[in-house]
């Protein structure tokens, strides 16, 4: 079976960097740090970041083999999560929010403010999931290629942790309508790619060439 996927090193890293989108999570990781010191807050975002690294891993090493439980073929899969990457995209253009809250969280641990809503849902959310599965079927990619993308994971989850190191700056010069457009462009590009990964699967399923 032919991949659904481009093998390509800066596809995939340039489809994990967009649907992670370490630019419009700023936001939300000064929202979740407001009330610490600097030291604090980049403990938390180390945390999340290691958090996130492992829940992604288990979905890369087990997603497929959960799928193939189940009888769901890799296909199907991929249609179902280009159709939801497509409809994030489409919220990542409208400018709507992870709808996260973030309020109360005096009395949260450095932790558990990590792990929600940092962590989960908002960097290794749904969408997120699925691309790794998608960009690591066993079916068409070598334990190497797998690895490679795993790598390539982590290195953009590294883009994350400097965007949160750096978040007052980027806050700074970008301001809320720059971050908001660079969401904009990220959700454009993110629905691109979408529809690649529907049109592959469409052929995949009905037999198609070219």
């Amino acid at each position: 079976m032919s991949s659904m996927i481009p093998n390509h090193l800066l596809y995939e890293f340039s489809t994990l960097i967009v649907v992670l989108d370490p630019i419009a999570t700023v936001p939300v990781f000064m929202a979740v740090t407001s009330d610490l010191n600097k030291k604090d807050a980049l403990r938390v975002a180390y945390y999340s970041i290691c958090l996130s690294f492992l829940v992604l891993l288990f979905f890369i090493v087990f997603g497929q083999i959960f799928l193939e439980a189940l009888n769901i073929p890799m296909a199907s899969f991929q249609l179902a999560g280009s159709i939801l990457l497509f409809l994030l995209g489409l919220e990542m253009v409208h400018g709507k929010s992870q709808g996260t809250q973030t309020n109360n969280l005096s009395d949260t641990s450095l932790i558990k403010r990590a792990a929600y809503p940092l962590a989960i849902p908002v960097i290794a959310g749904a969408g997120s999931m699925l691309t790794v599965v998608m960009l690591t079927d066993n079916d068409t990619r070598t334990i190497a290629e797998q690895v490679q993308t795993t790598l390539l994971l982590a290195l953009c989850l590294c883009v994350h942790f400097v965007s949160f190191s750096l978040s007052g700056l980027i806050k700074k010069v970008l301001g809320e309508t720059g971050i908001a457009t660079v969401s904009r462009i990220f959700g454009l590009i993110l629905t691109s790619i979408a529809v690649t990964g529907i049109i592959a699967a469409i052929k995949i399923s009905f037999g198609l060439n070219g």
